[in-house]
């Protein structure tokens, strides 16, 4: 072979030969013993196709010595006496991933996924090892373009090589993080963030259950010793705190965004003998509202195909005062008399239920924003902040959900994505650029639709729409959670990148494996010894499939697991901060000074 080969093997190299063959998995026989050792399960090896130019490339995924009597050569100085001997039968399963070529037309040593054909029986196996390794692991990323390289890491099975997957095919085509908790996420999700922070022009949403990648905002809230620049804007969904006097960064999500399904599946009890009345009535008098507002602003164009779900913004006050009326107003008898009316008492409930949810300062993001937000115009503005920020503003914006009640996060992540991608889809298709919603903690508010009620049910619709149809218009879903067991099968199943880190659950570990191809099952078998920081990558984004050490992101995400055996001996309980904790706790506001 000349010297522009990469990969050129000997006899040294050489496991054995093929002795079975099914439609993805290999049986090899192997006739170097010495080289069984190093044929670990994971290992790559390279069959001969059916040119000298070409090699089917496998993973190794069992590894067997069986050890059977055969009768031996006879000895020389007693020939007619016949003796038994222990022999060993090594073998090696290989599950077929891909195919090599040394000549490929006008092209030289490249690597593609899927085999072209099926290996022939006394076919030629040859174990990918040492400088063969290093050369074929570099292959994978050299025809990737400078614009399209993700670098995550290096490859476990050689770490002189840097792991790339295809920037456009990992986002365009969804991807997910999945690991236990303490695994390493959450440095995956920073570390995909900082290199998407290099392209210029990037448009990331991250949904930030808890607070931790408020760092990538303030490097100086990270435990490192040189943080660089922010990478992201911070914004949060407003707290009790923010009604006063909200901050820029602080977001409303008023009641007039939900369409009608999401605020009845807020205040409506489906049990009700009267609900179908109560959203009856609702219905008709927002409609009517957002009518009269359209009046009001002159847009008769709007008016003439705007719908009751159409974002239009009206008095909530207004709203319980027409249902109040329905409620209590009296109707005219045969005789001219006063009688019971047609609605009289059957909305008392619904309105006690808005008017509670109304009250409620936690619920202040929705139902107490700010009067700027009544305005026509308000909403296109706020749209703008996280999906054009304006030239100099970091393309990656972190909202922060910690303060939303749990039982409505889902109708709010829901409302919030939904929100986001209508714009995108009725936005011109030529202005559109593309954006990512990063899903932490997924689990939360997109569970699996036998354990989802009324309210997540909502955002199950939302988020499920964009994971169908997302693609078509520049929007794509990275889901990431600790228990996909939990996470909708719907919206999983249109991912198709996966980073697996640790996993030692037997359902997220039977969740995963039923969503890759059976011949990747044996891939994810080891799931559970992953170290920290390690995982599995493999999807669209990457032609081979690999066990990856991730890179960790220069700036760290608020998440580092705490040492307790260590704190405990060094580190005492401050009864002050407790003191202020429970002070924080009835205020419902991390805010100092609100309500003073």
């Amino acid at each position: 072979m000349t010297t522009s080969v990469a990969i050129a093997f000997g006899p040294s190299s050489k496991l054995g030969k093929v002795a079975a063959v099914d439609t993805s998995r290999v049986l090899v026989a192997v006739e170097n013993p010495g080289l069984l050792p190093q044929a670990a399960v994971g290992s790559l090896c390279a069959i001969q196709g059916h040119t000298a130019h070409e090699f089917l490339i496998g993973m190794t995924e069992r590894v067997t010595r069986q050890l059977r009597e055969q009768t031996a050569q006879p000895d020389p100085m007693s020939p007619t006496a016949l003796a038994v001997e222990i022999v060993p039968d090594d073998a090696i399963r290989v599950v077929l991933l891909g195919t090599y070529r040394t000549v490929d037309g006008s092209a030289r040593n490249r690597f593609k996924r899927g085999a072209d054909s099926f290996p022939q029986i006394d076919r030629e196996c040859f174990l990918i090892e040492g400088g063969n390794l290093q050369h074929f692991m570099n292959l994978l990323g050299k025809d990737l373009a400078e614009d399209q390289r993700l670098e995550l890491g290096n490859f476990a099975i050689d770490a002189s090589a840097t792991a790339i997957a295809n920037g456009d095919r990992f986002f365009q085509r969804h991807a997910a993080i999945l690991g236990s908790t303490g695994s390493g996420k959450s440095y995956a999700v920073s570390l995909i963030l900082e290199r998407s922070h290099a392209r210029r022009h990037a448009n990331i949403v991250v949904f930030d259950m808890h607070g931790e990648y408020a760092s990538l905002a303030r490097p100086d809230l990270a435990d490192c010793k040189n943080p660089k620049p922010a990478i992201a804007s911070g914004f949060k969904i407003a707290g009790p705190g923010d009604l006063e006097n909200p901050s820029e960064q602080a977001l409303f999500l008023p009641y007039w965004l939900l369409n009608r399904e999401e605020m009845l599946s807020m205040i409506l009890d489906r049990s009700d003998q009267n609900a179908p009345n109560q959203a009856s009535r609702f219905t008709l008098h927002t409609r009517a509202l957002k009518s009269a507002k359209l009046d009001a602003e002159r847009k008769q164009d709007v008016k003439a195909t705007f719908t009751v779900d159409s974002p239009i913004p009206y008095e909530l006050s207004a709203l319980i005062g027409l249902l109040k009326e329905d409620d209590t107003s009296k109707g005219v008898g045969v005789k001219g008399g006063a009688v019971k009316g047609e609605w009289e008492g059957r909305l008392t409930r619904l309105i006690s239920r808005l008017e509670a949810k109304a009250e409620d300062r936690r619920y202040g993001f929705m139902f107490k924003p700010p009067g700027a937000a009544l305005q026509y115009d308000w909403l296109a503005k706020q749209v703008g902040k996280l999906l054009a920020p304006g030239h100099g503003k970091p393309g990656i914006k972190v909202v922060d959900f910690s303060e939303v009640p749990s039982d409505v996060l889902p109708v709010v992540t829901g409302v919030f994505a939904r929100l986001l991608y209508d714009v995108q889809f009725w936005m011109q298709a030529e202005k559109r650029t593309p954006f990512v919603f990063v899903c932490d903690e997924a689990h939360l508010y997109l569970p699996t639709t036998d354990n989802a009620d009324a309210v997540e049910r909502q955002a199950l619709y939302a988020f499920e729409r964009i994971a169908k149809e997302g693609r078509k218009y520049g929007v794509a879903l990275l889901v990431v959670s600790q228990r996909p067991s939990d996470v909708s099968r719907t919206i999983l199943s249109q991912c198709n990148n996966f980073l697996i880190l640790r996993l030692t659950n037997d359902q997220d570990q039977n969740v995963v494996r039923r969503l890759m191809p059976d011949s990747l099952a044996g891939v994810l078998d080891g799931l559970p010894l992953l170290d920290t920081g390690e995982a599995v990558l493999l999807g669209d984004a990457i032609l081979l499939p690999a066990r990856i050490k991730l890179r960790v992101p220069s700036i760290t995400p608020i998440s580092a697991t705490r040492n307790f055996w260590t704190e405990w001996g060094d580190k005492e309980a401050d009864p002050n901060a407790v003191g202020m904790a429970v002070e924080t706790l009835r205020r419902q506001s991390r805010v100092l000074g609100v309500g003073k």
